[in-house]
């Protein structure tokens, strides 16, 4: 029998996923009187891991196909459509910017700035929940028209 681990999913090529963070995540998916077995909770984790392979392979199959370097959350999403998960596209890319959005507070909270945003110091906690909303409809807005995402600002390469 094995041993317990802190990380599971460390024996495939060292990739792994903090235990107690995925155990609290599925903890609070589930109503308080619901009880998940070890072994279930394991599964269920090494489950995430090898979506992320998953997801992280096609992501890269696609982001060579555009003869790109690096992997932008379009790639992503395009990924997921390529694997039958479209039908999660629009939540994921709103999760994706409600990140970026609690990354741009965040960022006004310890007094950051600049970058994209500008001076994001100056952005008051409405302005920042109004932005969101933007995002999130433009987010429908490119999902529902298909329409193709914004190049991202983070890709070093040039077009081709």
């Amino acid at each position: 029998m094995m041993e317990p681990m802190d990380i599971v999913g460390k024996a495939k090529e060292d990739a792994s996923l903090p235990k107690a963070t995925m155990t609290k995540i599925i903890k609070e998916m589930l109503p308080p009187d619901v009880r998940v077995a070890r072994d279930a909770q394991d599964l269920l984790i090494e489950c995430c891991v090898e979506f992320i392979n998953l997801v992280s392979s096609e992501s890269n199959d696609v982001c060579n196909r555009e003869e790109k370097r690096t992997i932008a959350p379009e790639h992503v999403l395009k990924a997921l459509e390529v694997l039958g998960f479209g039908e999660y596209i629009e939540d994921v890319y709103a999760a994706y910017e409600q990140h970026k959005v609690e990354t741009m507070q965040d960022g006004v909270r310890g007094g950051g700035g600049g970058g994209k945003w500008g001076n994001a110091a100056e952005m008051t906690e409405e302005e920042a929940a109004a932005e969101q909303q933007r995002m999130f409809a433009e987010a429908r807005a490119r999902m529902n028209g298909n329409v193709p995402l914004p190049k991202s600002d983070t890709d070093p390469t040039p077009e081709s």
